[in-house]
């Protein structure tokens, strides 16, 4: 998984696989959720970033390998 903001776009963006992205899909009018070919999540999208979550802090928590 990679997690990228890009500060002059004020957008985040997290990558879940590195699939051939099939379909973009708007969740809502800042939200976008690409797909692959299979309906598999590969990333989301979130334009404004900064007003709907605090990107100066990113906590990362025990996942089981």
């Amino acid at each position: 998984m990679k997690v990228s903001y890009f500060e002059d776009t004020d957008t985040l963006y997290i990558e879940f696989s590195s699939r051939d992205i099939a379909e973009s899909r708007d969740l809502d009018e800042n939200t976008i959720l690409d797909v692959d070919a299979d309906g598999n999540v590969c990333a989301i999208t979130f334009e404004h970033a900064s007003r709907r979550t605090d990107v100066s802090h990113l906590t990362v928590e025990g996942i089981a390998a």
